[in-house]
């Protein structure tokens, strides 16, 4: 079995980076290694320890400064930069790693990366080619559930990135230690999306009933979009979650059932 790759996507300030370092710390604490990598060249502080850092080639603030372009331009130049120079940065700093091990690859929170631009889909390519298993994990903020409409519009983002990337996919709802009721989330793990769409009451939003009827359909005619829970508060929701995302790529199979979950004998 090769090495696998965790790709830990999302919109901005979903909770990427924390369930980086959340992993990496119940990981350390079960003496499993696992190794972070850091793939927006738009980070600022990190809290997590660092295998490799994007930033050492290429940052957003040293390209705006330089082309002088806003935010989104400078981001989308250095991952196709990222691109441009795959098989000599990323290519090396993958190298040496045994099968037993799992890197998880920190991503920027611009989810044009995930559906309609093309830099994302070559990098997958090319970890496929040299033979590394690959799960996305897509983090949506659960904060999204308190509005309707953001939420349809967060599980058709979730829809996209799966369409696009085509690889086994783990959608993830982040942050739910923030309920004390965890119940109101059932709604929302396993989503009717027309049903959601027609209890709907927004008369800001009204006009755009047909529409959001239209994503909703679309939406349960796939069946794709999903969730999982993550409590970072809570060590086994976040050994429940790993477990899922270790299945999903078959990862540890070779090994005992009760190892992977992390069951004290």
């Amino acid at each position: 079995m090769a090495p696998y790759v965790q790709l830990v996507i999302g919109p901005a300030g979903c909770g990427k980076s924390t369930y980086c370092n959340s992993i990496q710390q119940h990981c350390q604490s079960i003496g499993r290694s696992v190794h972070v990598i850091n793939l927006d060249p738009a980070a600022e502080e990190i809290a997590y320890q660092l295998s490799a850092d994007v930033r050492e080639l290429i940052s957003v603030s040293n390209v705006m400064e330089e082309m002088k372009l806003g935010p989104n331009g400078a981001l989308l130049f250095c991952m196709e930069y990222l691109e441009y120079c795959i098989d000599d940065w990323l290519s090396e700093v993958l190298q040496g790693y045994d099968d037993d091990e799992c890197v998880l690859f920190d991503c920027p929170g611009q989810i044009e990366l995930y559906s309609n631009h093309s830099a994302f889909r070559n990098i997958v390519e090319s970890l496929h080619a040299w033979g590394w298993r690959l799960v996305a994990v897509y983090m949506l903020d659960s904060q999204f559930i308190t509005d309707g409409f953001k939420f349809i519009a967060g599980c058709l983002q979730c829809q996209s990135a799966m369409m696009s990337l085509e690889l086994p996919h783990v959608n993830v709802l982040s942050k739910v230690d923030g309920f004390v009721d965890k119940s109101v989330l059932d709604l929302f793990l396993k989503p009717e999306h027309m049903f959601l769409a027609h209890n709907l009451q927004d008369p800001v939003c009204g006009r755009f009933s047909n529409l959001t009827r239209a994503v909703s359909g679309l939406l349960d005619d796939y069946s794709m979009v999903f969730f999982h829970t993550l409590d970072i508060s809570d060590e086994q929701s976040l050994a429940d979650l790993l477990y899922t995302v270790d299945n999903t790529v078959q990862f540890g199979e070779s090994t005992d059932v009760r190892t992977s979950r992390d069951v004290e004998s």
